[in-house]
């Protein structure tokens, strides 16, 4: 092999041969390239080739005594023509496809011969385990399934080999663009008071895909505006809003060459906020039954946009931000659910007071407060004073919250009620078998009926004391028969 231009040197020798030798050095079987003789002995005929495209074929030497013609072995010469003017190109074309798709690269040349390719991504060679979804094949470089990650800069090397000499040609960088398909378009809706007048904000995105796309707004799936969105996925559309008035649904779509979503209806209905608020408290236990946290919840009865307010004591809470989604305000207070539930993280006298919650419409910062009645919320480890319970029960317009008259952990009253249970259950079973064991000795001797109804009274009474933890039932005399009438009217809760 030999690249196209340079020499390729051929050497014809027949040792031992009587002299005088004739070298003929012959192509192809029939055209004689070069000749030349030997007279002296050990003078081989060099012949110096500059090597053209009409070069290649195959090459013999004969020798020629007065004793006959010598025939060597043939060598084939091989002309590699270095490549030029590389350049890569796509199928399709241009290189813009959709994730999913199949893109093929294909490394050209105007010429060369003998070559191997080498692909290179980012300027990353591109091998197997490097990239293991780009296929080299020949010269092309084949992706059956196009992702984001394909997208960037390839070029390739076009290169030949004659023993330890590469010659190579590289072509210039070639980009590739994935398009990224678009998710259905979210739709969120907002007012804002802009004087005595109000304005209704619509603002639709997608949280993917690739631009540009065209965004329209639609109400009762008629068209009112449209936009393209050439940077970005998202759009803002803006109309003249009246709080309490329906004025229909609305839903965004967006379009784009192989794409037509819509999105998810959305009322255009802002109910101002009204009605009653409640404040609700749910005390949290540590796993010995300590109180350790609280939750308030702000429970508003309508309005679709409300602010709400903390207010402890009487003191407004500071505040931070209107809408975010979990807010420390204080080092042991945090709020969520838009602002409508307080978590106490801490129950100490700092925490400790009454707390209510106050509502108006966010959009209207001078708009009417609906309050909640207050909550009292006391601190960790203090004692419950009974006339500080009465106090609360006749203080206008104070709701003392869940105030019971013992403080018991749930699996306390759990295990409670279930021994009352399995007592009342025990005893009743013991009353029913003992009456059937001495049904027979009642009747052989009628006098013993009054005693087993004197008995039978007594095991009810002794429930019933149990039960309501008094001392102020007795069991009657012996010889007394009780009617069921006039047991005590106890009723079991």
């Amino acid at each position: 092999m030999a690249f196209l231009g340079s020499r390729a040197m051929f050497q014809c020798i027949a040792p031992h041969s009587s002299l005088p030798v004739t070298y003929e050095i012959i192509k192809d079987g029939n055209i004689l390239i070069a000749t030349g003789t030997d007279l002296q002995g050990g003078q081989p005929l060099v012949y110096s080739l500059r090597v053209a495209l009409t070069s290649e074929g195959t090459y013999h030497c004969q020798a020629k005594t007065e004793g006959g013609t010598r025939i060597s072995n043939s060598t084939r010469l091989s002309v590699v023509t270095p490549a030029s003017n590389t350049r890569v190109t796509s199928d399709p074309f241009p290189a813009v496809v959709y994730e999913g798709s199949r893109l093929v690269l294909s490394c050209n040349v105007s010429e060369g011969s003998h070559l191997s390719y080498t692909w290179f991504f980012n300027r990353k060679e591109v091998t197997s385990a490097a990239f293991p979804l780009l296929h080299n094949t020949g010269n092309q470089l084949v992706m059956e399934t196009v992702s984001p990650d394909h997208a960037g800069d390839y070029y390739c090397m076009a290169w030949s080999r004659v023993q330890d000499i590469r010659r190579f040609s590289s072509s210039s960088e070639f980009k590739v663009s994935v398009k990224v398909y678009i998710l259905k378009p979210t739709i969120v809706f907002s007012i804002s008071k802009e004087g005595t007048s109000y304005r209704g904000n619509v603002t639709c995105w997608s949280s993917r895909g690739t631009p540009p796309a065209n965004f329209s707004f639609l109400v009762d799936d008629y068209e009112v505006e449209s936009v393209k969105a050439v940077s970005s996925l998202s759009a803002r559309f803006s109309f003249a809003m009246v709080p309490g008035l329906d004025m229909g649904m609305a839903r965004c779509r967006v379009k784009t060459e192989v794409q037509d979503l819509l999105s998810e209806p959305l009322s255009l209905e802002v109910v101002p906020v009204g009605g009653h608020v409640t404040l609700e408290v749910e005390h949290l236990f540590r796993a010995d039954s300590k109180l350790t946290a609280a939750i308030l919840t702000c429970q508003i009865s309508r309005g679709t946009f409300p602010f709400v307010s903390w207010l402890l004591n009487d003191s407004i809470l500071p505040l931070e931000t209107h809408d975010s989604h979990l807010q420390l305000i204080l080092p042991h207070y945090a709020l969520t659910d838009h602002r409508q539930t307080l978590v106490l993280t801490k129950l100490g006298p700092e925490e400790a007071g009454y707390y209510h919650c106050r509502v108006r419409d966010s959009y209207d910062d001078s708009g009417t407060w609906v309050e909640s009645t207050a909550v009292l919320v006391r601190a960790t480890g203090s004692r419950w004073d009974w006339s500080l319970f009465q106090h609360l029960q006749t203080r206008a317009g104070v709701h003392p919250g869940r105030v019971t008259k013992f403080f018991m952990a749930t699996t306390e009253v759990i295990s409670l009620a279930f021994f009352c249970f399995l007592f009342l259950c025990l005893a009743v079973g013991l009353a029913c078998v003992y009456g059937m064991l001495d049904q027979k000795q009642v009747h052989r001797d009628p006098s013993m009926k009054n005693f087993y109804h004197h008995q039978m009274c007594c095991l009810c009474i002794h429930i019933v004391k149990i039960h309501l933890m008094s001392s102020s039932l007795s069991c009657p005399d012996d010889n007394a028969i009780i009617p069921l009438s006039e047991l005590p009217n106890v009723t079991f809760s």
